[in-house]
C-alpha cells in the first residue's frame, strides 16, 4: 500500500470526547500482551516536530514524496541539502521520557511489540529492542539501483567532502528530517552516487510518501497485532493509511485500541478510550502504576 501525501482530514459522525485518565489504559497495560504503535507526538518533547499539532511542520512544509525524488534531480539536490543539515539535528537528539516509558514496559513484559511510524531512531536510542520501523530509518542510506544499504554517517561524509563551502543553520527541523533552507544555498549543492554500482540513486532508507511500505514489514506489524490482547497508540493523528489500518483491522477483531494523543485522530471512532493527556507525563505515570 504506497503512503498517499495525505495533509488533513475532516472528521465525520460525532465526536468522541477524549478522557484525561489513564486509568482503562493502565489496566490493558497492566494486563499485558500490549502492542505499541507511535507516531511523530511522540518526539516533540525531544524537540522533533510533529506534522499536525498546534505548531506541526505541514503549516509550514509539505514533505518530499516519492515520484519527485525519483524523478527530478533539483527535487533530490533541494532533498539532500537540507536533510544534509537536519539529520545532524536528528541524529543529536535524546529519547524523551515517552521513549524511555516504552522501553521500560517492553523490558519488563507489559509490552509484546513496538510499532513506529517515527524515523528517528529514538525508541531504539531508549532501549527498545526489535521496533518495526514501520516508514524506515534515517540513519540508513539505499540505492535505489542495486538495493544496497549503507550508514547515514557514511554519505553524511561524502556529502561534507563533496560541498566543502556548504555552511547553513538548521532551523525549523521537520519530521522527515530536512530544515528550512534558502534557495541559494540549495542550488550549489553537489550530490553523490552509490560508491558499489556508480551510477545508483541514493535515498535514505525512509518511506516517502506516495511509496509503498514493504510488504513483509506490513506482515509482521499484522502479525504482532493479530497475537496481541490489544494495540496501544501514542503520539499519532492517524491521517495516514499505513498507520490507521492496523486500527481498523483492530478494531474489527472487537479487540480493544487505545489511543494517547493529544487532539483528535482519525481512528477515534476504533478507540475503547482516547486519552488527551502530554506523553512524557502520561508515559510516566502510565510505568508507575504498573509497579516498574
Amino acid at each position: 500500500m504506497r503512503i498517499r501525501p495525505t495533509l488533513s482530514w475532516t472528521a465525520s459522525g460525532p465526536v468522541t470526547e477524549p478522557a484525561t485518565s489513564l486509568d482503562e489504559v493502565i489496566e490493558a497495560v497492566a494486563g499485558r500482551n500490549v502492542v505499541v504503535l507511535s507516531g511523530a507526538g511522540l518526539s516533540t518533547e525531544s524537540g522533533i516536530p510533529d506534522y499536525r499539532g498546534a505548531t506541526g511542520s505541514l503549516r509550514r512544509h509539505t514533505p518530499m514524496t516519492y515520484d519527485e525524488f525519483v524523478s527530478s534531480v533539483d527535487g533530490r539536490r533541494r532533498y539532500w541539502a537540507r536533510s544534509h543539515l537536519g539529520w545532524r539535528t536528528i541524529a543529536r537528539a535524546d529519547p524523551n521520557a515517552g521513549h524511555h516509558a516504552v522501553a521500560a514496559l517492553r523490558a519488563n513484559g507489559f509490552l509484546s511489540g513496538v510499532i513506529t511510524q517515527n524515523v528517528d531512531g529514538l525508541h531504539q536510542a531508549a532501549g527498545t529492542p526489535q521496533v518495526v520501523e514501520l516508514h524506515g530509518s534515517l540513519d540508513r542510506v539505499i540505492c535505489l539501483a542495486c538495493k544496497r544499504t549503507t550508514p547515514r554517517i557514511e554519505l553524511d561524509r561524502r556529502l561534507t567532502a563533496a560541498n566543502p563551502a556548504f555552511e547553513g543553520t538548521a532551523t525549523r527541523i521537520n519530521p522527515d528530517g530536512d530544515v528550512e533552507l534558502a534557495d541559494s544555498l540549495v542550488a550549489g549543492f553537489n550530490l553523490v552516487d552509490c560508491l558499489d554500482c556508480d551510477r545508483g540513486v541514493l535515498k535514505p532508507d525512509v518511506v516517502f510518501f506516495g511509496e509503498n511500505v514493504p510488504r513483509p514489514r506490513v506482515d509482521e506489524c499484522y502479525r504482532l497485532i493479530d497475537e496481541a490482547n490489544a494495540l496501544l497508540v501514542l503520539g499519532s493523528s492517524l491521517t495516514v493509511m499505513s498507520g490507521l489500518r492496523f486500527v481498523r483491522h483492530v478494531g474489527k477483531t472487537g479487540k480493544p485500541v487505545y489511543i494517547v494523543n493529544q487532539g483528535q485522530t482519525r481512528g477515534d471512532q476504533y478507540a475503547a478510550v482516547r486519552v488527551d493527556l502530554p506523553l512524557g507525563p502520561a508515559l510516566t505515570q502510565l510505568v508507575a502504576a504498573v509497579g516498574l
